[in-house]
């Protein structure tokens, strides 16, 4: 009989009192954090508002189910409240916020995500459209409905994979 091979077991927390029994940690969880250093580039003016982000979770990442319902997972919930934060600190140091805001009131939306992917096959174009969309629009006070026009793009970048997006106004709203 050949002898199987684990690589690495989880640290041993205690044993049972006869010692036939183990008591094992849980795996660790990955770390929620993403790299948002040297990401860069993130601007605000009167007419659009421009950010780098880290990708989000994959969608398989995204998404658990609980008691027979689909909610957002606790990756995709620390994604979403990271953005909001990044975005708040960019808005609150922008001197054009108030002519941002004044024209989210009057214009219809545009918006257009470039997605740097270390490779072409590894994930979908869509993947990570909604989650980016509702993090952007929830930062701003914004329901996501207001948005007109929705551009994406895929390109590769090996050495910095991340997200460029663009939300800007693009012409008064009929309404």
């Amino acid at each position: 009989m050949r002898p199987i091979r684990i690589p690495a077991l989880p640290p041993r927390l205690q044993t049972g009192s006869n010692n036939n029994v183990l008591f094992l940690s849980r795996a660790r969880a990955r770390s929620h954090d993403q790299d948002w250093t040297n990401l860069g580039g993130d601007s605000l003016n009167s007419q659009e508002l421009f950010v780098v982000l880290p990708l989000p979770p994959s969608i398989n990442h995204q998404y658990a189910t609980v008691n027979g319902r689909r909610v957002l997972s606790s990756k995709g919930r620390h994604y979403k409240s990271a953005v909001g934060k990044h975005l708040s600190a960019i808005i609150h140091q922008s001197p054009h916020r108030a002519d941002f805001f004044e024209g989210l009131g009057t214009h219809g939306l545009s918006l257009s995500i470039r997605f740097y992917f270390k490779t072409a096959l590894r994930r979908d174009l869509d993947g990570g459209l909604k989650i980016t969309q509702d993090a952007i629009c929830q930062a701003i006070n914004l329901n996501d409905n207001r948005i007109t026009e929705i551009h994406l793009h895929k390109d590769m970048d090996a050495t910095r994979p991340r997200m460029e997006c663009t939300l800007a106004l693009h012409r008064p709203s009929n309404t």
